[in-house]
């Protein structure tokens, strides 16, 4: 559920606690509303964050909350991925030169 790179960075986005709304969850994940709706809708389906609708003067907002579920289930994914990494497997890595910083690791 978490290994999708959409569904990571949603999360990733959660992690401070704060309620993000929809407007600010597409602008941090660069998703578009279709695809951020979807996503958000599965995330929520398995228990790992909140859907809420607020009043905001006279508009109603959409806002995201990660649960405590959600993040354990991101620490034991973020773990997992560092065992990975941490792994002697012996196999070739990339030098500094060919490793990348990218910006846009959600997109």
């Amino acid at each position: 559920m978490i290994s999708a790179p959409c569904r990571l960075g949603i999360l990733a986005t959660l992690v401070p606690g704060k309620p993000i709304s929809f407007t600010a969850m597409k602008a941090a994940t660069s998703l578009s509303d279709g695809n951020l709706h979807v996503q958000t809708r599965k995330l929520a389906d398995v228990g790992y964050i909140e859907i809420n609708k607020v009043r905001k003067g006279r508009r109603s907002v959409t806002e995201f909350r990660l649960t405590e579920l959600g993040l354990e289930r991101l620490r034991l994914h973020v773990m997992k991925l560092q065992k990975v990494l941490d792994a002697e497997t012996g196999a070739a890595r990339p030098s500094r030169a060919e490793r990348r910083d990218d910006a846009a690791v959600w997109a």
